[in-house]
């Protein structure tokens, strides 16, 4: 029978000496919590095999042990960076102490990998009050040394009691820190999140500080590209701001409303847009983006060729279908690219996005302009799709919605305009009069198509089934969501027994009970684990069910009230290290995404 608690750190070492060369099962024998100097090992979860998912382990620090200094918790903000900062500390640490031990993943200890960007993650978590000491919790995994299927028991006692506590003494201990460096990490999420918090009341979408790096050095490697030009804002669009921390900094403010960037191929629009994109998320130190924000709700939308759809409202851009279909609850399993991103921007709307953001060249050319040549041709009678040329500016007059968008091959949206940024050689000029200008000198003669309004974006209540129960029945039953904490999670509704799996594929998917649901079109997720509690969030909503009183955003609202009263735990049956809070806009988008729902 395991027992928890009363052991220590030396009696570890002595039973898995004990184990030595015994079959790997007897490393159950282990489970439970081992008291340190200062901290407590807590081993929770115990792989069979050498070669399965490695074992789930904690060390809870004690404050005195950890002595960090009370300025690094001084804010919800400053936490933030600090946690962000321990993750990439002990995840340095560990991968200086990693060895081949034996059989499979044997002989590693692996915190989850954050990117570039600083995110709530559950690696490291607070434990303390604000500008107070706390206690720390660290999550990392662990690869039980085995030679075939026999434990390894001297190699073992190595790595989690000789080189586990140095780890943790590198890195949770504030003495081994650098102490500059941490402080400056906390510091930079602060501002960072400060001067997000200012754009609504500077009616402004984003700011790019003067100075930013915004290239990367490859679509692999996020890091920023070495001796790349600084970006410099045109004086008719500079901002300036006081930080709390860094003090002064002026940059690129973009204005909300309708915006264009513009230029020749190559010259930097589609970097732009990227970092914009980006900058609902903040960043490390050195990033070249750290102080690049943008309005956290912005949603990135593109043509998606073969997505689903459910039961979504598309008559503000597409309507009176041949035959007579109605677009007022529209669903498909194989959408074309015009329907998909129309289809995008109406879900986002739903989600609550408060900004869009496109790039022509992603984008179904027939959703964006229609020229007046193909008017001619084509009379409107006969064309089911309203252009987004028609509609952006009513998207932002009636219901606020900024957009910026990249364009290089249309001047029809000069019209529509509020802001023209041309990028030349990666740096940003205002074109905006030449554009106005350009606009009443060259009249395209379009004629209008958007109507008297953008149109209504309809509330929608889902239902879920996953495919082996749409066979079974056909549709789906009546169902429920947001019965407290006490449910099944991941268990399927059919029996009450069987358990729903689910895989994670990188960024790009989500596989539940063995049917996937596509990302590759959710452009701003950027880390595995934002996924990873996704799939948890939709594996926990089948179990639960959808009830179908409440819309979609009420679907999202008891998520986020959930995740904001317990964390990221509140996802997930047991303790895990490697999830990372995703945006209500990326969940949504998910859910979309998903062919099991039906409306």
């Amino acid at each position: 029978m395991e027992n928890r608690q009363g052991r220590t750190l030396d009696e570890l070492y002595d039973i898995l000496l004990g184990l030595d060369g015994q079959s790997y099962g007897a490393y159950k024998s282990i489970r439970g919590d081992y008291q340190a100097d200062g901290w407590t090992l807590c081993i929770d979860k115990v792989q069979g095999d050498p070669f399965a998912a490695p074992s789930h382990c904690r060390v809870l620090v004690e404050a005195d042990y950890a002595q960090l200094p009370g300025e690094l918790s001084a804010s919800e903000s400053r936490i933030l960076g600090l946690t962000d900062f321990l993750t990439r500390q002990f995840g340095q640490v560990a991968r200086q102490f990693g060895q081949s031990r034996g059989s499979g993943g044997s002989g590693r200890i692996e915190m989850a990998r954050p990117s570039q960007a600083v995110l709530q993650r559950t690696a490291v978590i607070w434990h303390g009050g604000l500008a107070a000491a706390g206690p720390l919790e660290a999550r990392f995994t662990v690869g039980l040394p085995a030679q075939g299927r026999r434990v390894l028991g001297r190699q073992a006692a190595a790595m989690l009691c000789e080189d586990l506590p140095e780890i943790v003494a590198r890195s949770l201990q504030y003495s081994a820190l650098d102490a500059e460096a941490v402080l400056q990490h906390v510091k930079t999420v602060e501002d960072s999140i400060w001067l997000r918090n200012q754009l609504s009341r500077q009616s402004l979408v984003a700011f790019v500080p003067d100075g930013s790096v915004l290239a990367r050095r490859s679509g692999v490697d996020e890091r920023p590209l070495e001796d790349a030009i600084a970006f410099s804002s045109p004086d008719s669009l500079r901002v300036s701001f006081d930080c709390p921390n860094g003090g002064k900094i002026a940059g690129l403010g973009i204005p909300q409303g309708v915006t264009l960037i513009v230029g020749g191929g190559y010259h930097g629009k589609s970097t732009l847009l990227q970092a914009i994109e980006q900058g609902v998320y903040d960043h490390i130190p050195g990033d070249g983006r750290e102080l690049a924000v943008t309005d956290p709700s912005a949603v990135k939308v593109r043509a998606e060729d073969g997505r689903s759809v459910a039961g979504v409202n598309l008559s503000p851009f597409i309507n009176h279908l041949p035959l007579g279909q109605s677009t007022e609850k529209f669903s498909t399993p194989n959408a074309s690219g015009s329907t998909s991103q129309a289809a995008s921007i109406v879900e986002a709307l739903e989600a609550g996005a408060g900004s869009l953001l496109m790039d022509e060249d992603t984008s179904a050319t027939n959703f964006m302009i229609r020229d007046r040549r193909m008017q001619a041709l084509i009379a409107k009678d006969r064309e089911p799709i309203t252009p987004f040329v028609d509609k952006v500016r009513q998207l932002y007059e009636e219901r606020g919605v900024s957009t910026i968008l990249v364009m290089g091959g249309s001047g029809d949206y000069f019209e529509a305009a509020d802001t023209v940024i041309a990028m030349e050689q990666f740096l940003p000029r205002d074109v905006t009069a030449q554009a106005k200008q350009i606009a009443a000198e060259f009249a395209t003669e379009r004629i209008a198509e958007g109507g008297e309004g953008f149109g209504e974006v309809t509330a929608r209540r889902l239902s879920l089934q996953l495919k082996e129960q749409r066979r079974e029945s056909g549709r789906g039953r009546g169902q429920r969501y947001g019965r407290g904490r006490g449910h099944q999670r991941g268990r399927g509704r059919d029996d009450g027994e069987r358990r729903v799996k689910s895989k994670v594929r990188g960024l790009d998917a989500i596989s539940i009970d063995r049917e996937e649901i596509d990302l590759a079109g959710v452009a701003q997720l950027v880390e595995e684990g934002q996924v990873r509690a996704i799939a948890a969030a939709l594996v926990q909503l089948y179990g639960e069910g959808l009830d179908a009183r409440l819309t979609v955003a009420e679907v999202l609202d008891g998520i986020e009230t959930r995740l904001e009263q317990g964390g990221l735990d509140e996802l997930t049956t047991f303790l895990q290290g490697n999830l990372a809070m995703p945006r209500r806009q990326d969940l949504a988008a998910a859910l979309n995404r998903w062919r099991a729902i039906s409306s």
